[in-house]
């Protein structure tokens, strides 16, 4: 296997162990993600593992990439630690609010300026948002194949292959380098960072990119540059009463039989 330049592409969500603390902004509609500190989503840790253990194995180098808050440096240095060779933070006021479309444009534009890269891993999707969209809108961006919700991931004399996840099982894609690959949690098993990974990650720092840096027009990224928008919240009416029968099953038989005859569902 020739050596691989890999880019690796996360997102810092909410802790999941802390969502009941989780509010929205009663003027944005957005998540107040101040009040739950944020942690490496769960499914791009799989994309890390993944990423490293091929670089290892082939040889090359692995850079992680995130679209966060200048706070996100915590989320890149463990990234470091988990084996991640260079870390990019893309961070400026300009990329707030963004859906998934504008979140794949900045993304795109800095694996651009990263440079040359055989794969780019992402999650297969976000614990904040599940819409699995910015790795498939990356790909199109990039125009390079996407291997969705892979499982497995192997090249074999340049071809790359994944068993992918789809509705009724699973699926084998064949394709050239470069592509755009998102992982399921069933890819692997992701390492906990290390202390010699630790130190390495104090070394290397983090490479912060505002939209000047990527030559991104601010009209097309963030909320300015999303087609979707938020424009309300709310809960619906209750359509149905539910109503709880308790007691020996005869009863609540003769009971449900009873109740369904005087609404006259049944005669």
């Amino acid at each position: 296997m020739p050596p691989l330049d890999i880019i690796v592409c996360v997102k810092p969500v909410p802790d999941p162990k802390q969502w009941g603390k989780l509010r929205l902004d009663p003027t944005t509609l957005m998540l107040r993600r101040d009040l739950v500190p944020p942690v490496i989503n769960p499914l791009d840790r799989n994309a890390i593992e993944q990423a490293v253990a091929m670089a290892a194995s082939a040889g090359g180098t692995t850079s992680v990439v995130t679209m966060a808050p200048p706070d996100a440096q915590d989320q890149l240095a463990e990234a470091l630690a988990m084996g991640c060779d260079r870390a990019f933070l893309l961070s400026d006021p300009a990329f707030a609010g963004a859906d998934t479309l504008a979140t794949a444009r900045t993304l795109a534009a800095a694996i651009r300026k990263v440079g040359r890269f055989d794969l780019v891993f992402c999650g297969a999707y976000s614990a904040d948002g599940s819409t699995s969209q910015v790795g498939p809108q990356l790909a199109e961006l990039l125009t390079i194949p996407d291997l969705p919700h892979a499982v497995a991931l192997e090249i074999d004399g340049g071809t790359l292959r994944a068993s992918c996840q789809v509705e009724d099982g699973r699926v084998t894609y064949e394709c050239d380098l470069p592509a755009v690959v998102t992982f399921d949690r069933e890819a692997n098993v992701p390492r906990l960072p290390t202390m010699t990974g630790i130190m390495k990650a104090v070394q290397a720092g983090v490479v912060r990119w505002s939209a000047a840096d990527l030559g991104i027009d601010p009209a097309t990224v963030g909320l300015a540059g999303s087609p979707t928008q938020m424009l309300n919240v709310f809960t619906p009416p209750a359509g149905r009463k539910g109503e709880v029968l308790q007691g020996p099953p005869e009863e609540v038989a003769a009971t449900l039989v009873a109740k369904l005859r005087a609404e006259r569902i049944i005669s």
